[in-house]
């Protein structure tokens, strides 16, 4: 038996989350925190993880403090509290395997009467069973056949769960589901890299009342059988990563920091600077004129006031009646500025659908303001999947947001939303049907702003949360790296990293600039210049190109934990680069640190 003392887990030291291995007969786990993560059949990947997640009436996240850990012959056992928050929910996770089942259990009680949105076990599938069919045994013993979706799919592909059963990896796999009714969404979405069995449903009202001391109870049971059939492990063998001519190289810029204070002494990066004005704050003339300090083209998204005695009207007198005098202040403020392009969002759904953007249209018209106007979200990729037909066909653009730790803190989340990223770029250009530019931003560690609270609830970023200590480190740069490799497909016109200084900022305190600040420059460096852009083999190493009349300069990054040998094949546009001829290719080999990147001439 061994045992430890108590861990909080939102907030690993390093850049790592800590693991710990476990394993029984044919099953395997690693413990990563309060997470079971990882589990694994024969060395198949069966599941992504089990984890408890514990939410209070605005879906904020309690983090969990990691108590007594045993390992025993009845299997693992993981005690876990909520650490704070005003949420006390404390209880038990034990792990145990049994020939080909394993099951995951939680046990435990609030402390005091609990206000929630959802309080149980989650269950993260792998993005790679995109497509499987799958099996859906509800309650009342029916059965639904459907996929797991191959598209990013806007609602729930399943709900009204029992049981799901689907085959990957040569074994038949069955997970029964117990304490509750459980549905499944698509997390792609936020850039998760899983589909997310969960209770309870959203159908049912929430949030809803845990009484103190009630006893909570659920489990997860996954059963395996036949021959697994392994992934082929990486070996030392170079990745390679083919990057083919994919029309301009986006506009990269940041984004004015929301923290406040002067303009930093070095202007930003880019040719445009986004900036966000909340205009039911008598701070956003403030914001702009810190915004317009450094001379740059402005992004400029506002976020119209809130009238709550008028939600009654249909949303287009509602935003008449609510927002014409601020969208009229706001634009004749800007009528001496240079605007880039200009967006207007509801304060409630976070969309600038048709009733935004006609409110917006006839205030830049009154003042005879010519810019371009952009449709979508000021939120995640979610919300432009759900809404976007809310749009007008006519904008000039479509813009959505993305965070990779909505729903986790930790760093391996981080890393895998990297793949992610670059399929919720291609579909956002899809949704655009090839006639629209879409505009990725801001893209932040950590949400700007709680876009599931209610109207009535506080929609700021949480203060324990919103600075992440990750912006500081070095790794993040190769994350942004790869991050412009997933996400400069063709149809992205400009992608706004984080802010100009601040937590969020690529300068830190006393006007440092962060690592990250190295490429976000270069990158920025590289705007209209033709791309060249390829998808990564294995979602941790990725290389992307700008060509131009002086060369081509390919950018490499390594997100995994060791070591790389990567071989980048750069099409000389003249033919298929695979046929290895040199006269249709050009072969950069690298050998990348852990977590680094580099860029060279080729």
């Amino acid at each position: 038996m061994n045992a430890q003392d108590d861990v909080a887990t939102h907030e690993p030291p390093g850049w790592w989350t800590p693991a710990e291995p476990w394993s029984r007969g044919r099953w395997s786990v690693e413990r990563r925190g309060d997470e079971i993560a990882d589990v694994r059949y024969d060395g198949v990947l069966v599941l992504r993880s089990v984890r408890l997640v514990v939410r209070d009436d605005a879906w904020r996240t309690a983090d969990l403090v990691v108590g007594q850990v045993r390992d025993d012959a009845d299997g693992l056992s993981v005690d876990v509290r909520t650490a704070a928050g005003g949420v006390d929910v404390r209880g038990t996770i034990r792990v145990a395997a049994a020939g080909p089942r394993l099951t995951v259990a939680w046990a435990g009680a609030p402390a005091g009467d609990l206000l929630t949105n959802r309080t149980g076990l989650v269950v993260l599938h792998p993005p790679h069973v995109a497509g499987a069919a799958l099996e859906v045994s509800h309650p009342d013993a029916s059965v639904t056949r459907t996929r797991f979706p191959r598209a990013i799919s806007p609602h729930q592909p399943a709900r009204d769960i029992a049981a799901l059963a689907w085959h990957d990896g040569g074994l038949d796999l069955r997970l029964d589901l117990r304490g509750d009714v459980f549905e499944m969404e698509d997390q792609r979405n936020w850039t998760d890299a899983s589909f997310k069995t969960y209770s309870r449903p959203l159908t049912l009202p929430f949030p809803y009342l845990l009484r103190a001391g009630a006893p909570l109870r659920q489990a997860v049971e996954v059963t395996a059988s036949g021959r697994a059939v392994r992934a082929r492990d990486q070996d030392d063998g170079p990745a390679v990563v083919r990057l083919r001519a994919a029309g301009i190289f986006p506009s990269v810029i940041t984004s004015a920091s929301t923290a406040g204070g002067p303009a930093p002494a070095v202007p930003p990066p880019g040719d445009a600077l986004l900036v966000e004005l909340d205009l039911a704050t008598t701070t956003w003339p403030a914001v702009l004129a810190r915004a317009a300090d450094p001379g740059l083209p402005l992004d400029v998204r506002l976020i119209l006031p809130d009238d709550l005695p008028d939600h009654h009207l249909p949303a287009a007198d509602a935003v008449a009646v609510t927002s014409t005098a601020a969208l009229a202040q706001a634009v004749a403020a800007l009528r001496a500025l240079p605007v880039a392009r200009i967006a207007a969002f509801s304060p409630t759904t976070h969309v600038a659908g048709a009733a935004e953007v006609s409110a917006l249209r006839a205030a830049l018209a009154r003042t005879g303001t010519s810019a371009k106007v952009l449709g979508g979200v000021r939120a995640h990729f979610t919300e432009l999947n759900r809404c976007h037909d809310l749009v007008p066909a006519d904008v000039d653009g479509l813009t959505f947001s993305t965070t990779p730790l909505f729903h986790s803190g930790d760093t391996e989340q981080l890393v895998e939303s990297v793949a992610m990223q670059r399929l919720v770029a291609a579909q956002a250009v899809d949704l655009a049907a090839g006639r629209r530019p879409v505009h990725v931003g801001p893209v932040t560690l950590r949400p700007r702003f709680n876009d599931v609270a209610e109207p009535h609830q506080d929609r700021r970023a949480d203060p324990a949360h919103d600075a992440d200590p990750r912006q500081s480190r070095a790794e993040l740069a190769a994350w942004v790296v790869a991050g412009a490799a997933a996400l400069a497909v063709p149809g992205v016109a400009s992608i706004a990293w984080f802010e100009d200084q601040g937590p969020r900022g690529l300068v830190g305190p006393a006007g440092v600039p962060r690592p990250v600040a190295e490429p976000v420059r270069v990158l920025a460096g590289l705007a209209g210049r033709e791309l060249l852009s390829g998808a990564s083999p294995d979602g941790r190493v990725w290389a992307l190109g700008a060509r131009d009349g002086a060369g081509t300069l390919v950018l490499a990054a390594n997100l995994d934990r060791r070591a790389r040998t990567v071989t980048v094949v750069v099409d000389t546009g003249h033919d298929e680069p695979e046929d290895g001829d040199a006269a249709t290719a050009r072969r950069v080999g690298l050998r990348l640190a852990p977590q680094t990147w580099t860029s060279v001439w080729a």
